[in-house]
Formats: C-alpha cells, structure tokens, sequence
C-alpha cells in the first residue's frame, strides 16, 4: 500500500470523526499478548536522538522515552491494512513504530470488528 494511501485512509478515517482524528478516541488495539520492547529495538531510536536526527517531544514526567501514537486500519479478517504515525517531529522512528506494530499485530490480535485502532509504543532511551 502506497503512503498516499495509507495517508487517504486516515483521512477518510479523520472526516468520519468530524475532520479531525482524535486519537485518544480511538479504541486501543486489542493484543493477545501486548508486545514488549526490547533494548535492541530501543537501541535504534536511541541512536537517533544521540546524531540528532531526531529529537524527541518533551515529556512531562521528564523521563527519557520516546512515545508514538499509531493509528491502525484492521480489516475484517483481523490483519493491519495500515498503520499510520503520529507525528512527533521524528520520521524514521514514526516509521519504525509503526512498522512494528504492523509486525507485532501479525497473529496477536483478538477477534475485532474491522476499523480504526490506536496502538501507543513507548521506547526507553536508556
């Protein structure tokens, strides 16, 4: 599926809901088992934020994790037709999370109606 697509999709997601896409409104993804992040996966956005090729929101707790938001297209037969970033100013880890939990949702999802889910992945920096 291209970006265009995918990005079509949200959009058509997004005028559904009034025009914009309120992602606290949108129903957490239903996991078998929630995924847990590993040190190496975290390594890699890490490694982003320390050559400044990304530099993570401010949190207000002050710890150092990296949070993104991925809205989720799930069809019928329970498998991710998308998944779409949040944006947080940091595109190759808002890529890399959502290519995980495209991958993590592969055979780990409860059944579910078809539909707009949102999964949050948190990275520890540290």
């Amino acid at each position: 599926m291209t970006i265009a697509l995918s990005l079509a999709l949200l959009a058509q997601a997004a005028t559904a809901t009034g025009g914009t896409l309120d992602w606290d409104r949108l129903t957490p993804l239903p996991w078998r088992t929630p995924p847990q992040m590993t040190s190496d996966l975290s390594r890699f956005v890490a490694d982003e934020v320390l050559a400044k090729r990304c530099v993570p929101p401010k949190r207000e707790d002050a710890r150092a994790l990296v949070d993104v938001d991925v809205a989720v297209l799930v069809r019928a037969d329970g498998l991710v037709r998308v998944a779409v970033p949040r944006a947080i100013d940091c595109p190759t880890v808002e890529q890399f999370a959502a290519g995980l939990v495209t991958s993590f949702a592969r055979n780990n999802l409860r059944a579910t109606p078809e539909g707009w889910y949102r999964a949050s992945v948190t990275f520890p920096l540290r």
